[in-house]
């Protein structure tokens, strides 16, 4: 829409929906043939022609099943603040042949989305192949430009909240997981937008306080090697007093309680092989941390040696915090067989708990990191550990295992004319015209299959028989008699159509809602090998459809 109806709409957009987070997110974050694909439909009096955009993808990652939906909020706030600046349109000057028509750049100053109108899957949905995640009516040239940032701000959320959701199905719901990729992200926004939707997708907490900061969400972090081995001699404390939890007294000197701690455990017959030389310099860093942290001390125990080491020197530091009241954390264990040496510290403090009396010391917390996967997860289960928590980076935010997930934005109508896309690779074939998405429930209560109807059909009813199909193969159908059945779209960018526009979820809620939909799905369809494949099919009416376009739009071929 041009004029000051538009700008006037798209300020009050602008009030109510924040904008992007990331500053770079702009209408010229976008590729050049956009640009010039909407000075081509402006040039030919297209440009607002009513034109209807998919935003699918044709392949679950991973080798998996489900995909969850991730990316929303920041496409929604990039329509709410869509707006050419006037150094944009200088740019744009520059590159664009020149034979382009002033006049197309003034009307670029005036464009804005109060036309366009988007219905969604909700963020943080357990979604599956061909679905479309989004559906994008408006003017064509409008609808057009915003393809590239739609796909960019929904490929990699969508691709790192599901791998975070595979970390969580295989680690378990009792585990608490740790995001720690911002060091190995690609770049500053992978690192931000890793942190957001690995919490999204199940994790509890980040070590990356930017996002922490930006999006409430709960921070850890402790110390390095590099803390550790920055000590030599317990010398180097000088401040060695500490008051007590209860704040009614204080040790004058922590560290010499430290150092008769370790005697004590020393002398204990179960550990005195393990526990009879330690690293000093080791014990020294951990004495000046719990000085600092007395409430939040947790050290890493494998600068040194593990077992000869790090667990004794830490056994020491906290029994004599627990002797002036208060609670130590744990350890975490960041080398080595992390199944054997989290199991050992777990009978070492249970040792310590039994000998010395010390209440709730063999529960205290294990973390273990060290570049673990799915895969290590899974052997750890196999092996039998003692890990309450895992802090995983490189393999989560860079999505090692597949990089990329493949989002698709494909024109499906015009001017309610319906439009196909046809490919020798039927994987690459379109499903045209405006749609809806429901997904039927079974007696079971599990989800059975989504299907796709066309817009103006009767929406599927419980209990009421349907022909579900494959949208390709003839072949592969089957009735389903629903149980349930849900509408999976809302409308969250209402422009000037007068719907009502469904307010955006908090991340929490977003979250909650993957973790609600996860343990919602059939098991077998969420196993991380071999998992069943899950049914996305097309009413018959629909089927029917694609074919017969399909086959007026292919030409016919001529045998000579």
């Amino acid at each position: 829409m041009n004029g000051p109806a538009a700008d006037g709409l798209s300020e009050r957009g602008r009030r109510t929906i924040p904008a992007p987070t990331n500053p770079m997110v702009t209408p010229l974050l976008t590729d050049m043939y956009q640009l010039t694909m909407a000075y081509a439909y402006w040039k030919a009096g297209k440009h607002l022609d009513v034109a209807v955009f998919d935003l699918f993808h044709r392949k679950t990652p991973f080798g998996g099943e489900f995909t969850v939906f991730a990316g929303l909020d920041e496409c929604i706030r990039f329509v709410s603040s869509f707006k050419f600046q006037d150094y944009h349109i200088d740019y744009l000057r520059s590159v664009m042949p020149s034979n382009a028509e002033e006049e197309f750049f003034e009307c670029l100053k005036k464009l804005d989305c109060s036309d366009v109108v988007i219905h969604a899957i909700p963020e943080g949905s357990v979604v599956f192949p061909r679905v479309p995640l989004m559906r994008i009516e408006g003017p064509l040239w409008v609808a057009q430009m915003l393809e590239t940032t739609f796909l960019t701000l929904v490929n990699y959320a969508s691709l790192v909240a599901t791998n975070a959701a595979r970390h969580r199905l295989v680690s378990g719901s009792s585990k608490m997981l740790l995001e720690f990729g911002l060091r190995r992200a690609q770049g500053p926004d992978g690192g931000i937008s890793a942190s957001k939707y690995c919490y999204l997708g199940g994790f509890d907490a980040t070590s990356n306080l930017e996002a922490g900061r930006l999006f409430n969400i709960p921070v850890r972090g402790t110390h390095s090697h590099a803390f550790v081995s920055s000590y030599m001699s317990l010398d180097e404390i000088v401040g060695r007093s500490l008051v007590f939890a209860d704040k009614k007294k204080v040790c004058e000197d922590f560290v010499g309680m430290v150092q008769h701690s370790l005697s004590k455990l020393q002398g204990i017959e179960a550990l005195r092989a393990v526990f009879s030389e330690t690293n000093q310099s080791e014990l020294a860093a951990f004495s000046s941390y719990a000085l600092a942290f007395p409430t939040e001390f947790l050290a890493l125990v494998d600068t040194y040696d593990v077992m000869r080491s790090g667990i004794p020197n830490f056994c020491a530091v906290a029994v004599a915090l627990h002797n002036l009241g208060y609670k130590p954390r744990g350890i975490r264990l960041d080398s080595g067989d992390l199944s054997y040496f989290s199991i050992q510290a777990r009978k070492f403090f249970c040792t310590v708990e039994n000998e010395l009396g010390v209440p709730s010391f063999g529960k205290m917390t294990i973390i273990a990191s060290n570049d673990i996967n799915e895969d290590t997860l899974d052997a750890l289960n196999k092996q039998g550990h003692e890990i309450d928590a895992f802090g995983i980076g490189t393999h989560l935010v860079t999505c090692y295992m597949q990089p990329a997930l493949g989002c698709v934005y494909k024109l499906v109508e015009v001017n309610s004319h319906p439009r196909i896309k046809i490919s020798e690779d039927v994987s690459k074939v379109t499903i045209p015209c405006k749609k809806q998405c429901y997904r039927i429930y079974g007696k079971e209560g599990y989800a059975l299959v989504d299907l796709m109807t066309g817009e103006s059909e009767a929406p599927p009813k419980m209990g009421e028989r349907i022909l579900c199909r494959h949208p390709f193969n003839e072949s592969k159908r089957a009735y389903v008699n629903p149980q349930r059945v849900e509408s999976l779209y809302k409308c969250y960018w209402a422009g000037n159509s007068g719907l009502t526009q469904e307010p955006l979820p908090s991340l929490e809620e977003s979250r909650q809602r993957c973790q609600k939909q996860l343990a919602a799905m059939r098991p077998d369809h969420m196993r991380g090998l071999n998992p069943t494949p899950y049914k996305v099919s097309v009413s018959g009416k629909l089927y029917d459809f694609i074919h017969f376009l399909w086959l007026n739009e292919a030409p016919v071929g001529e045998l000579l």
